[in-house]
């Protein structure tokens, strides 16, 4: 079994619908925690704890200027959730097609054999 950490992280940190709005939400551009949490129907903590899920996995940046944290989203940290979707879809593919072609084979022997009497 191939472990990887790192996409765990990323593929757990995504797998929560909160998350994945807050992650919605940064696409417009960065983001005070408190403009982030304000339509939540949760306490900051809560939405804290999230947040810090979303920072472990690697899909977002904290700023600190002053007394307000920003964040902004690091589409860098989806590359790894990316490709591993991209090989799974590249071998699924081929074998798909691999079948396709052994089905179409296997119909034309068939059509060959009943248009010959065999």
């Amino acid at each position: 079994m191939l472990e990887d950490e790192g996409l765990d992280r990323t593929y757990a940190a995504l797998a929560d619908p909160t998350r994945r709005a807050l992650l919605v939400a940064l696409r417009a551009g960065e983001a005070r925690i408190t403009d982030l949490a304000a339509p939540l129907p949760m306490t900051f903590a809560g939405v804290s704890r999230h947040i810090g899920v979303l920072e472990s996995a690697g899909l977002v940046h904290r700023a600190v200027r002053g007394r307000e944290h920003w964040l902004s989203i690091r589409p860098e940290g989806l590359d790894a959730a990316g490709e591993w979707i991209s090989e799974q879809t590249t071998f699924w593919s081929r074998r798909a097609d691999a079948l396709a072609a052994r089905l179409a084979r296997r119909q034309e022997r068939k059509d060959v054999g009943e248009s010959t009497g065999g």
